[in-house]
C-alpha cells in the first residue's frame, strides 16, 4: 500500500481533471481558478517555511567540516570543504547546488565475510543530477509559453535539447532523460531492501506525481495534437492577470496542468523543499572561522542566578544538621 496508494492518487488526480473538462466542461475551473489558487498557496507555504527557517536560532558555527580547517600557515587548508571565508562558502554552495558535490562523494558500506568494505556509490549522484538538470531545462523551455517575445536564450536551449533531430516534432533529450531518471529513482527505492524498508508513501508520491507530469507532457507533445497558439494565449492571460476562458483545448492538457498545480501546492510542505532549504542550512552557509573570529552568542542575555553563598544562606541550618561543611564557617 505504500506504493499503490500514492500511485492511485496521482492517477485519480489526472482522471479527475481529464473527465471534468472532457465531459463536464469545467475548463474555467481547471484552467484559471485552480492554477491561481495553487500559485497563491505555493507562495504562502514557501514564505512560511522560509520565515520559520530564518527565525531559527543559530548561536554557534555549525559547519560541515570534511577537510583541514585553516590553522597554522604551513598546514594546507581545504578551502572548499572547510572554508574560512564567504568566498569559499559561495564556491562550496555553487558546487553543491549545481553538481551535488557531497552526493558525488557518497560511499556505501557492505559487510563481506567478516570485514566491512567501503565503495563508491555514483549511481544515485548520476540519477539525481540527470533528473534535476532535465527538470531545470524543461521548466526553462516552458517559459516560451509565458513570454512574448520569447528570449533568444530559450531558443538556444531548445535547439541544444533537440540537437539529435529525431522525429517530427523533434525529440527533446530531456524528455527521455527525466523519465529514465525518475524510473531509476523509483526502482532504487523498490529494489534495494534497506531503502525500501525506510521508504514511506510520502517518498513515492512526488516520484509518481513528477512522472505523471512528465508522461502527460510527452503525450501532449508527441501523441496528441494540441493548439499551441491557444495554449499560449491561456498562459499569457494567466501571467498578465487577464485570464482567458480556455475553450476547445485538449482535455489531457488540463490533466497535465492539474498535476503541476498539485505539485506546487505540495512542494512547500514536502521533502522537495530541500531545494531552497540548502541556502538556509547552517551546515552549508557558514564559514568555519572560529579560530580567527570570536563568536558571541546573541541570545546570551543576563539571567538571575542563585550563587552558592546565597544557597548556604538559605539552607545553611539544614546543611549543618546533616554534617555538610559550610564555606561561610
Amino acid at each position: 500500500m505504500r506504493i499503490l496508494a500514492p500511485f492511485l492518487l496521482v492517477v485519480a488526480l489526472a482522471l479527475l481533471a481529464w473527465a471534468s473538462t472532457a465531459f463536464l466542461h469545467l475548463n474555467l475551473l481547471f484552467g484559471v481558478i485552480i492554477p491561481y489558487a495553487a500559485f497563491a498557496l505555493f507562495v504562502v507555504g514557501f514564505a512560511i517555511r522560509v520565515m520559520r527557517w530564518g527565525a531559527s536560532a543559530v548561536p554557534f558555527r555549525i559547519t560541515t567540516t570534511c577537510g583541514q580547517q585553516k590553522s597554522l600557515p604551513w598546514v594546507r587548508q581545504a578551502k572548499l570543504d572547510n572554508p574560512s571565508s564567504y568566498a569559499g562558502v559561495a564556491g562550496r554552495m555553487l558546487l553543491e547546488v549545481l553538481f551535488f558535490r557531497s552526493l558525488f562523494r557518497n560511499s556505501k558500506a557492505e559487510k563481506r565475510d567478516e570485514k566491512l568494505g567501503y565503495g563508491s556509490a555514483k549511481w544515485l549522484w548520476l540519477g539525481a543530477l540527470a533528473f534535476h538538470w532535465s527538470m531545470l531545462i524543461i521548466v526553462v523551455r516552458h517559459f516560451r509559453l509565458f513570454l512574448d517575445p520569447v528570449p533568444e536564450l530559450i531558443g538556444v536551449i531548445e535547439g541544444a535539447d533537440s540537437v539529435l533531430q529525431i522525429g517530427i516534432p523533434l525529440l527533446y533529450i530531456t524528455d527521455v532523460v527525466i523519465v529514465g531518471a525518475l524510473t531509476f529513482l523509483f526502482l532504487r527505492r523498490v529494489v534495494l531492501p534497506r531503502i525500501r524498508f525506510v521508504s514511506l508513501s510520502i517518498d513515492y508520491f512526488p516520484l509518481f506525481l513528477l512522472l505523471g507530469i512528465a508522461l502527460t507532457g510527452i503525450v501532449l507533445r508527441y501523441g496528441v495534437r494540441v493548439d499551441v497558439t491557444g495554449v499560449k494565449e491561456v498562459a499569457m492571460g494567466l501571467v498578465s492577470f487577464s485570464p482567458v476562458a480556455p475553450e476547445g483545448i485538449e482535455p489531457l492538457l488540463f490533466a497535465h496542468l492539474f498535476l503541476v498545480c498539485a505539485l506546487i501546492v505540495y512542494f512547500p510542505w514536502s521533502k522537495l523543499m530541500h531545494a531552497p532549504g540548502v541556502f538556509f542550512s547552517p551546515t552549508r552557509n557558514l564559514a568555519n572561522n572560529s579560530r580567527m573570529v570570536r563568536h558571541v552568542n546573541p541570545w546570551n542575555y543576563d539571567v538571575k542566578v542563585h550563587t552558592y553563598a546565597e544557597y548556604e544562606q538559605d539552607f545553611g541550618e539544614k546543611m549543618r544538621k546533616v554534617g555538610l561543611p559550610l564555606d561561610s564557617e
